[in-house]
């Protein structure tokens, strides 16, 4: 979620958005002209990017009125301006205009960064908006999404929106709401398996989990619906990678609490007792032998085999079958 400073009033003089989380950023914009059109539903709303503010633009746009009508000013990529225009921005840091929100869209970084330093300084609220780049940041994002939204999401909802989407925070926060819109209730994984099944990475973890749970016949199933819709085959022996060294990794950890063991592991704690219930059937020789399936599997789907699809099938009822040996 995009985070603000202690100046939090949506009307201050000046905001800067800063980051190159595109979402975050607009909005951050978006916050700002809602503010400012509830205070005076005739606000005036100049929305620009860097190449359409001029020298002596800026001040013509926040000249004073007749009407004395508040205004948002909005410069996306303020990055990029010219060095002449920078220097009007600076100067009006210093005397912003009255009933007018001055809107500064920055990437970050050293392009521009005086205009950042001149803007900090001149006390202007300021929301970070971050690009998302790890998979806890896009999770707390979707719990965001989904409390905003005033709705309860189990912790696996969330991550398996999360496996299902990918990283467009865009497109995770439009299924947050479609889920909120269509589905009564605590919205749970079952939930999100339904809408989103047909995802690459949904159908792909759900192979893996079918397999390393020793349910070979409906491992099949999903990996031949899964291949049939376009999965890449890559996808999914990374997905039953990923499955098996989990098994692994908690086999071979000491016990404790589960968040405990998340931080050892680095696993969130509800998949800790995912994988605490999957590794029911497991030995040490059954990770051993599935582990030498997934990468037999890997090198046929990535051009050492005549038949991907042979291999996949092959590997997956070599670890549903190791999934078993504690009870074989």
């Amino acid at each position: 979620m995009a985070k603000k400073t202690a100046n939090d009033d949506l009307l201050a003089p000046v905001t800067l958005a800063v980051g190159q989380e595109d979402l975050l950023l607009d909005r951050a914009v978006r916050e700002v002209v809602a503010a400012a059109k509830a205070a005076d539903a005739d606000t005036d709303v100049r929305d620009l990017s860097s190449d359409q503010l001029q020298p002596g633009t800026l001040a013509e746009l926040t000249s004073p009125s007749l009407f004395a009508e508040r205004k948002v000013v909005v410069v996306r990529n303020a990055q990029d301006l010219s060095a002449d225009t920078i220097k009007d921005v600076k100067a009006y840091l210093g005397a912003p205009a009255e009933e007018i929100t001055l809107v500064l869209v920055h990437a970050g970084g050293a392009k521009g960064k005086g205009l950042l330093d001149a803007a900090r300084k001149a006390g202007a609220r300021e929301v970070a908006c971050p690009r998302m780049t790890k998979p806890a940041e896009r999770l707390a994002f979707v719990r965001g999404e989904f409390r905003a939204l005033g709705r309860s999401a189990t912790p696996e909802a969330c991550q398996a929106l999360v496996d299902a989407i990918g990283s467009d925070l865009r497109e995770l926060a439009s299924a947050a709401a479609q889920l909120v819109a269509d589905v009564e209730g605590t919205i749970d994984e079952a939930v999100v398996g339904r809408y989103y099944t047909g995802r690459a990475e949904a159908s792909s973890f759900e192979v893996a989990d079918r397999a390393v749970e020793g349910r070979a016949a409906e491992a099949l199933e999903a990996l031949r619906w899964s291949l049939s819709t376009g999965v890449a085959p890559v996808l999914i022996t990374s997905a039953l990678a990923q499955g098996v060294r989990a098994i692994g990794k908690l086999s071979s950890a000491r016990g404790g609490r589960p968040a405990d063991l998340a931080r050892e592991l680095g696993m969130p704690p509800w998949k800790i007792d995912r994988v605490r219930q999957q590794m029911r059937g497991w030995t040490p020789d059954g990770i051993a032998v599935a582990l030498r399936a997934v990468a037999e599997a890997d090198a046929g789907v990535k051009g050492g085999g005549d038949d991907p699809e042979y291999a996949l099938e092959k590997a997956v009822v070599t670890i549903a079958r190791a999934a078993r040996s504690r009870r074989g």
